[in-house]
């Protein structure tokens, strides 16, 4: 296997190069891992939410340092990274605060003189993990699968491997026993070929729809619990009685953060066609409002793409929409010079049939389609293979809720954007996953859930 390059998109050019970890190595880790978890789970619950809280301490304090290498290996701006850093500690004091209570065992009434339901961690989790929330993405999973007992081996792209190395050193640094939290250097072939071993007890994956039905295949021949968060395409309805000017306020950052490059952006626009002008108007103004260029600039909004394939890969669904009739609002594309840099794209007169209507779109392209009514409205909501998440605008918050119980989607925001809440359960349906991240929900997903009677 070659090198593990890590990129700084801004510029191209190399930050460090890593040598892939060797079989032995790997083999090593799996081994240390077991131990690990004989260890980790016969801790009491309260010891391990010490450990969560001197990582939620060990992330606040390092806040500058570790947004400075989310933006450096994927070009996130630097105001996000931060924001980022800061929702992982928050995620880690609720299931500090929390676990002791949602791992409690219960007792139910039945025939038996006592019923009890219990919980029982499962093992090694394989974590096979995402560039586009370095940080976010692994230990948003990791906070409940740790606090339940169970420890971790983290594959994480290949695109931000420093990110993943200082994961594994804040746990050390944290205090968790070594093995608990470890960072395989490998490619995702390798990886994959762990989960049949007998060593690795269940897998969450985040990532494309295609690589996770590969992983879901694979765990399901052998047995193993998976988790999916897969990709999306998610709507954002504006009926025709929404504040529009809320709206656009609205869309502009639902759309770009992060570049655009993440599954529950808002990618698809569709907007009651009584209003469709004035929403694409404020729209594309508040959009030009936003700074394109420098991540580390504190007052950029959009950042690079993280790769030149991924450009490449965004503006052929660009120019194959536009051959197919969609409209030019706003014209951007590839940025000439050094690093991957795209500028936002807005169409209008959208079809459910284009590429930027069918596919996921992964970064700063915003398509906008317009409807006559309500019906049609939920059609071209549900019009993907996608289900992960969805908004809902109306000026009647009954009416709103209403239509967003009608899309098909695992997360729904009405007049705002759905941003993941640790108390919330996180997970889409269709192609956009299977399982549920953050809350009880998805604590219980890497638990066995047991009960026993007592006649």
């Amino acid at each position: 296997m070659k090198s593990i390059s890590s990129i700084n998109p801004a510029t191209g050019q190399i930050n460090r190069e890593f040598a892939p970890h060797s079989q032995e190595e790997i083999a090593e880790k799996v081994q240390k891992s077991g131990s690990a978890f004989e260890q980790w789970s016969s801790f009491d619950i309260s010891e391990r939410t010490d450990y969560l809280r001197n990582i939620s301490s060990l992330l606040r304090g390092n806040k500058e340092e570790l947004g400075h290498l989310i933006t450096m290996e994927m070009g996130k701006p630097i105001k996000q990274a931060r924001a980022e850093i800061s929702k992982c500690a928050v995620i880690f004091d609720y299931y500090a605060d929390h676990a002791e209570r949602l791992l409690a065992s219960r007792e139910e009434e039945t025939d038996a003189e006592k019923s009890t339901i219990f919980f029982e961690p499962m093992g090694t989790v394989l974590c096979i993990k995402p560039w586009n929330f370095p940080f976010w993405q692994v230990l948003s999973a990791a906070s409940h699968i740790l606090v339940g007992g169970n420890v971790i081996l983290l594959k994480h792209s290949s695109y931000v491997p420093e990110c993943a190395l200082k994961m594994e050193e804040l746990f050390i640094e944290a205090g968790v026993p070594e093995g608990v939290f470890q960072t395989l250097l490998t490619d995702s072939s390798t990886a994959s070929s762990l989960i049949g071993s007998d060593k690795i007890s269940a897998v969450s994956f985040t990532g494309g729809t295609n690589s996770g039905r590969k992983i879901a295949v694979e765990a399901a021949s052998h047995m193993k619990k998976f988790v999916l968060e897969l990709g999306g395409s998610d709507p954002f309805v504006v009926l025709e009685d929404a504040d529009v000017r809320e709206a656009v306020k609205v869309a502009a950052p639902s759309r770009f953060i992060n570049t655009g490059q993440t599954c529950i952006a808002s990618k698809r626009f569709i907007v009651h066609e009584s209003i469709a002008d004035e929403f694409t108007a404020g729209f594309v103004e508040e959009t030009m409002k936003m700074k394109v260029g420098n991540p580390f600039d504190e007052d950029t909004d959009i950042g690079p793409m993280v790769r030149p394939s991924q450009v490449k890969e965004l503006d052929m669904q660009v120019r194959k929409s536009l051959a197919m009739g969609a409209k030019l609002e706003l014209e951007g594309g590839p940025v000439e010079g050094k690093g991957f840099f795209y500028s936002p794209v807005i169409l209008s007169n959208a079809n459910t049939d284009m590429p930027v209507m069918q596919e996921e779109t992964f970064g700063p392209v915003a398509p906008i389609v317009t409807f006559k009514d309500r019906g049609e409205a939920i059609r071209l909501a549900n019009a993907t293979p996608y289900g992960l998440g969805g908004s809902v605008w109306s000026g009647d918050k009954e009416e709103g809720m209403s239509f967003a119980k009608k899309v098909h989607a695992g997360i729904v925001g009405v007049n705002g954007f759905f941003r993941p809440d640790a108390c919330l359960p996180f997970g889409g349906m269709k192609h956009s996953g299977m399982g549920r991240e953050l809350s009880d929900f998805g604590l219980y997903e890497f638990m066995h859930v047991r009960s026993m009677k007592l006649y």
